[in-house]
């Protein structure tokens, strides 16, 4: 057979159309690259057949040198499949060659290495144009950290996701990890060029992608002191802001005194680095010292006032002070970037698909999923917006979440009509200001001209000495008869979140006719939303009295409980004109015209995307308090409540986004009454893990360990498996989690699974692995 045992593979349509589909695709590139391609080419001994070529996703490889590279592509041969004769195993197919490529983040080049069999080996250096070079040591140093990195920081990453993509243990042993610390510290200062997570905007020496994964791999199976010995020797010396790591560090190892004392001596040298102040900052408010970590967040945004983090991190002081107010308006700062996906293959249609099942796997029964009824789920579930948030929208928006859930949605909406200017109040504004300007043309000479009076607004949240920031706000109590009113004769619409702030904002100055045409086609919630978009918001109007565009589209839930107060839309200082029926009568009341004037002069304007997202919000909540109300009521009839797998799937995501854990906990085990899901059974060994119950989270790692094994996960850690198994052991202890795992009475294939992550952390010496 020309197929491998055990071993995905994509069968081309013409030989080498995938090396030379990568090669087109160098340039597009940006920060870690792909996943590792292996391809290889199958000859037949039979006269007449033609070659073929297939190839798959891996990472985990060692590619410290070619050799190790080289090694790998001999493995294959091993496993491709033979069939049997009756006398004799038949040989016809066999490896020819095969080619590894393997992306040198650093020098943006793919470095690949090519085996002929029988036959040598070649090792070369392809760059964006397609020309070849030799490969240098130096070269070989940073293709194995690039490799390394992208096992250990994509392990888990739901973008990051390919079929076939096979992923191997990145440090297998204590010698790999030796060597892993060796070149990480080799190329410390060279790590800025990786680029660094979407909430930075500009990667540093201890922000970037190479620090994310040094931590990441120290952090999660809690050997701190590893991350110590790596920053210690001589980083620290060249450059003072790595200390931030190192009291990271020593902060973990509870080595609290000497992170304090490294922290004072390095602020001292540098006292312009933010992350040093976010360091301190939240060690303050691991101890109760709000007003102090205040002081240096604040600092943290002065230093850096253009990164995303900084200005996060002061919101969420703000939210520990129980300042919502500042709170919102420091969130409605925060500057925001574009999210980048995940460098990927853009790989021609193949011709035939082989992704096998090994039979061990197979007869445990545990893959019989996604089939009938339970795949299907309400459309406005699926339509939900908050999940296709990412990049710094998601970061703002689980700040926002955070301070609903302290505070709650009502309250919420005070605090954003307190500090921001809504739609009512600017219009209002606007007919004083025309109404005075009226005035001054009625009462001067035919020769004179008075110039008009234009409205200053600053929307970058800086204040003004000279002139008060307006801010948009949402609605308030004082005006919620008034504003409903308004809003359901004329419903406002969500406008769309753009990548680009500043390009969104340019784009809300125009006034033609026919954008306000365009902008009245979103009035419908169930209006198609783009699922693809990771960062920007469809239009959707939330009012289900006059959502009549869609007549196809059924209700989220036909039960209707407590209705929640629908967010008014804020201001924007491009409107000069608001259609309303009630805009003329309204304006004709001097009282109305002059409280307006007076709060619009004392807020500010609120951002686009904060407004969107606010909607957003909204519709999340109103999901989520109707299911809460319908359990409620089918509980008090006594009914069942039935839902499909899919649907559990979705609110327990809601529940989770809106940080209620126990309704998320509920509606995950429900998820999985009706059919295995990989993604509920994580969330829920999150939750058992935190809670300490070891049965119940083993009985999760076993369904996710043979989940991964189906397809291709062979990797142990890092792992989320691994990451909440490690917590169970530095509390429980191995001894006990090993002894439950036999109590389990596990067949052998299975059991050999789950017990390769307890040798782990034995070998790694995991706090919890002596006892």
């Amino acid at each position: 057979m020309d197929t491998l045992k055990d071993v995905p593979e994509f069968f081309e349509t013409q030989l080498d159309e995938s090396i030379i589909a990568r090669t087109e695709n160098l340039a597009s590139f940006r920060e870690l690259g792909p996943p590792d391609l292996c391809h290889i080419t199958k000859s037949n001994a039979k006269p007449g057949v033609k070659e073929v070529g297939s190839y798959h996703y891996v990472s985990g490889v060692d590619a410290s040198s070619s050799a190790t590279l080289a090694a790998y592509l001999n493995s294959l041969t091993y496993a491709l499949e033979e069939t049997h004769a009756w006398f004799s195993k038949s040989t016809a197919w066999r490896i020819r060659s095969g080619v590894y490529c393997c992306f040198n983040a650093f020098s943006r080049v793919d470095v690949r290495v090519e085996v002929k069999i029988p036959g040598g080996v070649e090792s070369y250096v392809v760059d964006a144009r397609g020309e070849k070079h030799e490969a240098t040591p130096e070269m070989w140093q940073e293709t194995y950290i690039s490799a390394l990195l992208r096992a250990i920081l994509y392990s888990d990453d739901a973008n990051y996701r390919l079929a076939g993509f096979r992923k191997l243990d990145p440090i297998p042993n204590i010698e790999a990890e030796a060597h892993f610390l060796e070149a990480a510290e080799a190329l410390f200062f060279k790590g800025w060029q990786l680029g660094s997570d979407p909430e930075i905007q500009v990667a540093t020496v201890v922000s970037n992608h190479l620090t994310t994964g040094i931590m990441k791999y120290f952090s999660e199976n809690f050997r701190y002191e590893r991350a110590c010995f790596l920053n210690i020797n001589t980083l620290y010396l060249k450059d003072p802001e790595v200390a931030s790591l190192l009291a990271q560090s020593y902060i973990g190892m509870d080595e609290e005194i000497k992170a304090v004392n490294i922290l004072y001596e390095a602020l001292k040298q540098n006292q312009m680095s933010y992350a040093l102040l976010h360091v301190q900052t939240d060690f303050l408010l691991s101890k109760g010292k709000k007003t102090y970590a205040l002081k240096l967040a604040k600092q943290a945004v002065n230093c850096a006032p253009s990164e995303f983090v900084t200005w996060a991190k002061l919101t969420e002081v703000y939210i520990e002070l129980e300042d919502y107010e500042s709170a919102l308006l420091t969130l409605n700062s925060c500057p925001m970037f574009t999210y980048n996906d995940r460098d990927m293959h853009r790989m021609p249609t193949p011709a035939k698909t082989h992704l096998p099942i090994k039979q061990e796997i197979a007869n445990v029964g545990l893959l019989d999923d996604d089939n009938g009824r339970d795949t299907e789920a309400d459309v406005g579930l699926l339509r939900l917006p908050a999940p296709s948030l990412r990049g710094t929208f998601a970061k703002a928006y689980s700040l926002l979440t955070r301070l609903v859930a302290k505070i709650g949605w009502d309250e919420l909406l005070k605090c954003r009509s307190s500090v921001f200017v809504m739609e009512e109040e600017y219009r209002m504004q606007k007919a004083a200001e025309e109404e005075r300007r009226n005035q001054k043309l009625t009462n001067a000479k035919p020769h004179e001209k008075e110039e008009p009076d234009v409205i200053k607004v600053k929307t970058n949240g800086v204040n003004d000495s000279s002139q008060p920031i307006p801010t948009i706000t949402v609605s308030g109590d004082s005006d919620n008869n008034k504003e409903n009113n308004v809003s359901q004769e004329n419903p406002t619409t969500l406008e769309t979140v753009d990548e680009n702030p500043e390009q969104n904002l340019e784009e809300t100055n125009s006034h033609d006719d026919n954008e306000e045409q365009e902008q009245k086609k979103y009035i419908n919630h169930n209006a198609p939303v783009d699922e693809h978009s990771v960062d920007s918001l469809e239009e959707v109007n939330l009012d289900d009295e006059k959502s009549g565009v869609d007549e196809t589209s059924t209700p989220v839930i036909e039960f209707k409980g407590p209705e929640l107060e629908r967010p008014t839309q804020a201001a924007n200082e491009d409107k000069n004109e608001i259609q309303s029926p009630n805009n003329d009568e309204q304006s004709k009341d001097p009282t109305l015209r002059k409280d307006y004037a007076f709060s619009f002069n004392n807020k500010r304007l609120c951002e686009r995307w904060l407004d969107n997202l606010f909607m957003v919000l909204y519709e999340d909540l109103r999901v989520y308090t109707v299911w809460r109300s319908e359990v409620a009521h089918y509980k008090a009839h006594q009914m069942s409540y039935r839902k499909t797998g899919t649907e559990w799937e979705i609110l327990g995501d809601l529940a989770a986004r809106l940080h209620h854990k126990v309704d998320g906990k509920e509606a995950y085990t429900r998820c999985l009454d009706h059919k295995f899901s990989a993604k509920a059974w994580l969330r829920l060994l999150e939750i058992y893990a935190e809670e300490g119950d070891v049965h119940h989270a083993l009985t999760a790692v076993v369904k996710l360990s043979v989940y991964h094994e189906r397809w291709y996960h062979e990797i142990i850690y890092p792992t989320a498996i691994a990451h909440n198994l490690n917590k169970l052991i530095r509390s429980e202890g191995l001894s006990k989690i090993h002894y439950n795992l036999i109590s389990m009475n596990l067949s052998p294939p299975v059991a050999k699974l789950v017990t390769r992550y307890l040798i782990f952390a034995e070998t790694f010496k995991i706090p919890g692995s002596d006892f």
